[in-house]
Parts: C-alpha cells; structure tokens; sequence
C-alpha cells in the first residue's frame, strides 16, 4: 500500500441477488468488473464469518474467528457445480430488494444448504477435495462443526449452559458426541467447504483483475463461540467460565457512556506464554482468505479498556496494558511483509501512535472528522496527512456524506466544509466534493463507501454503534452500477494517480 490507489468498502452482503441478500454469486463478479473498469485497486469488506440473528446479524459478534458465513453461500453458484438443481429451489419465496431480511434469508438459505447436503451427503467421505478441505482446516472445522452441532442439541443455548462434561470439554463426553451428532457435523463440514470453495473462486477472479481484498479482523471474538469454548485458558474467565470482564470503548465520539461490547478480554500473559500462537493461526487463516488486513480497534493491541462483566455501562472500566512491541514482534517474525492497516480512530494515545509508527503502518483518517471545532488543524484534514495512511469519507460505523451533512453537520461544520473546498455546493454534490478531496489527497491509499459513489443519504447507513436493531441491511440495487458511474470515478482516479 506504499503506491498510490484507491477502491471501494461494501461488503459482501450489500450486493444484490435475487435471494434477499448479497452473496458469493454472479453479482458479485460484476461487482469485482465495475471496480476493474472504474481503474480501483481495492475491495474492503467486512469479516465474512457467520452472523446470528440474536446478536443483531453482526458480522462482528459471530459464533466462529475462523469460519464463513453460510447465508453467502450462492444458490446461482450450488445450480453451476452441481450441488442443487433448478426444481430444489421454492421459486414462491420473494425478497427485498433494498435491505436484507435476516430471518427471512437464513431460513431459506438453510433449507437450500439441508437439501444440497443430503443431495450430495453419500458421496462426501470419497470425494478427496471434500476429504482435503477438512483435514486442512481440522485445527478449527472439527470444534466448530461440534459446537454449532451441540448448540442445536441443546436449542440454541449457549455453551457455559451446557452439561457441565460438555462446557468444560471432557474428552470422553466430546467423543461420545461427535458420534451422536456426526450427520450434522458432517453436514456443516459441507456447508463450509462451499463456502470455501466459492469465495477461493471469487478471490482468483478478483486477482486475474488486479483487485485486491481488504478484509477486516475484529480483535475481539463473542463470548458465545467456538473460539472461547475450545480455548477458555485464554481468556478471562471464572470458575464458571463466564466473563469476567468485558470489553469496550470508554466514553467517545459515538456514546457518553462509552460502548459496552460484553466480549471477553484476553489475558495476554497465557498467549505471550504460547508464543501468541492461537492468533498466528487466526491471522494465517485470514492471509489466505483476503490481502490486506485492517486490525479492528488498533488501539486496544497496545492497552485495552476491560469493564467488569457485571457493569451496564463501560464508564467504570479501566485501561490494561497489552505486551505490543512482544505480539507484533512475533507476528512480523512469522509473517514478514504482513500488510496491516491499522484501525486507529476513536481515543489515540502518544503510545498507540508510537507503535503504529514503529511497525510503519498505515493508520486511518476519516474526512467526516475533519470539519469540527479543531479545524484547520485537525489531523483528518488532507493538508494534515501522511502518505503511510488510509482516507476514507466514512466507515461502515459512520453516516453516509449525505447523511452527515443533511443530519449531523452543524452549521460550522458546513462553513468549514465549504471555506475549506473554496466555494459552497449543493447536498447532491456532497459526496462527490469528499471523494474528490479524497483522491487529491497525499494519502497513498483512498477507500471509498459504495453509498458515497452513489451520493446517498442516512437510509444507506449500514451500522449504527451501540444499537442492535435495523443494522448491517442496506443492499445496492443492480441499476445503481451505472455506466456513467463508471466513467466519473474513473476519471477522478486517473487525473489523481490512482489508477
């Protein structure tokens, strides 16, 4: 990322399909062609592991770090490979077009999934591709089929609920259920070799265009996960394997009670002992799967805000030092040229800002910060940056430009806005005056949100932080990639050396 370019953030679920939300189907081939014909560089996505409708479909909050989601798996794709057949599909069945029904979609995607495996179920064990897949992922695949497997024995509670041979992994009690659950274990072995092996055909075409895939990870994982089922040691927890304590954010720009996530903190002194070797797997994992890595929450790999388990809010927490220079040491020993961005926004402290710079990451700036009570000195001001950085309009926490302008920009925030582009313009060139100071700018990378090209408003907003209702379900409509579109960002592209 030391040369100049730029791409686009919309991630997976976004693109439209015919099944209610955005998949690894045809869709999203055009997707990685429109990006290829606009001169872009990057796709930015989300985490593509599993998302449960009771954690508010969260790509963040998931019951796996390691495994992909199955409601991305694409039906047009099962019909091509010859897992499903046209007359399997309930053809009754109609969607939104404009945002994701996650109830809806998951029942229909499951009962899609349940039929391509019993289509294909008596093959399974001779099929070598099959066979490889799950020997090659065994470190993760065979706990999480076991525990999602487990979770619908035991309708759905969650693991520290389960018979106490179970929660706390006794070996004989484990045998004894992989044997009485082994069809569904099988059967989400499956499901996760599509997935696998649909995103593996849609990264190669993303390399035969030159686009490159930045993908997120979060740092933290959900209490309620394979990860900190198989691997309780690592984390803080009591006598009864719950939490105690949690993670979050103290008081910020997004809440003044700060941001209570309630996912369980590491305890860092058990993975420095293991050489860290539970997240060089993670990070493995993830460098096969995608190019570019954006660390979610940067600032809690130096120090880390633990709230105790049994506080409603995160004011109460404390700061936890974290043994950075040692982790990324490792991490840079075993991955040498790991291309990392490093997700800085929020409370930046002089030590997070050391080690970023020690390490020689890019870090963030977000233009929607640029215009308040510190401008014009704001580091998110273009005349501030460096070129080792990331600009963005927004993220998928943030409202769109149009949304900000029209709904949270105060007056002096659009007199800075407008003094600082050299003239005043109207709400429907908004976006595009952002883009363009974007793509000006010194920063060698530019990313840009797929509703900012399109200049919508706040009903394009694809999270709202410390809400759990409404989120992660905007979709863009095939009669948005637009030729003329194309044209315009490709000419802003070109004309500021980021083709």
């Amino acid at each position: 990322m030391k040369t100049r370019g730029s791409g686009v953030l919309l991630h997976i679920t976004s693109l439209p399909s015919p099944y209610g939300i955005g998949d690894l189907g045809p869709e999203a081939y055009r997707f990685v062609d429109f990006l290829s014909e606009s001169k872009q560089v990057y796709w930015q996505i989300l985490p593509l592991n599993p998302t449960v409708t009771v954690l508010g479909n969260s790509p963040y909050s998931s019951p796996s770090a390691f495994a992909g989601n199955p409601i991305l798996v694409s039906p047009e794709a099962l019909i091509e490979r010859g897992f499903l057949s046209k007359s399997d599909f309930d053809y009754n069945t109609t969607f939104s077009v404009g945002s994701v029904d996650y109830e809806k979609v998951t029942k229909y995607k499951e009962s899609l999934l349940q039929i391509a495996y019993e289509k294909n179920k008596e093959r399974l064990t001779s099929d070598y591709e099959f066979m490889s897949f799950c020997h090659e992922n065994s470190y993760w695949l065979d706990d999480y089929a076991l525990f999602i497997s487990l979770k619908g024995s035991f309708n759905l509670g969650s693991w520290s609920e389960w018979p106490m041979d179970l929660r706390d992994r006794h070996e004989t009690s484990l045998k004894e259920w992989r044997e009485k659950l082994k069809e569904r274990i099988l059967k989400e072995k499956f499901i996760q070799y599509l997935f696998f092996k649909q995103w593996a055909s849609l990264k190669d075409y993303c390399r035969s265009k030159n686009i490159h895939i930045i993908g997120d990870i979060p740092i933290y994982v959900t209490y309620d996960s394979s990860d900190v089922w198989t691997n309780p040691d690592i984390f803080k927890l009591g006598d009864e394997k719950l939490p105690t304590f949690v993670a979050g954010v103290p008081p910020d720009y997004f809440s003044k009670t700060g941001q209570l996530w309630g996912n369980p903190v590491y305890r860092w002194e058990v993975l420095r002992e293991r050489d860290y070797s539970w997240w060089i797997e993670r990070v493995a994992h993830n460098l096969k799967l995608i190019d570019f890595i954006r660390l979610d929450h940067f600032r809690g790999f130096v120090s880390c805000w633990e709230v105790p388990a049994e506080e409603e809010t995160a004011i109460n927490g404390k700061w936890i030092d974290v043994p950075v220079n040692d982790f990324f040491n490792k991490l840079f020993k075993r991955f040498p040229s790991i291309p990392i961005i490093a997700e800085d926004l929020g409370f930046i402290t002089a030590d997070v800002r050391e080690v970023i710079s020690r390490f020689d990451l890019p870090g963030m700036r977000l233009l929607l910060f640029a215009f308040g009570n510190d401008f014009p000195r704001s580091t998110y001001l273009p005349h501030n940056y460096v070129k080792n950085c990331v600009i963005y309009t927004g993220t998928h926490d943030n409202n769109t430009v149009k949304g900000w302008f029209m709904r949270e920009a105060s007056l002096n925030d659009k007199k800075s806005f407008f003094k600082y582009i050299g003239r005043e313009v109207g709400v429907e060139d908004i976006s595009w005056e952002m883009i363009r100071l974007a793509m000006s700018s010194v920063a060698d990378t530019v990313i840009i949100p797929m509703q900012d090209i399109i200049g919508l408003g706040e009903e394009a907003r694809m999270n709202l932080p410390s809400t759990t209702k409404g989120n992660w379900q905007w979709r863009l409509q095939p009669d948005q990639l637009t030729q003329s579109m194309v044209e315009r960002l490709r000419d802003l592209t070109e004309t500021y050396g980021r083709a």
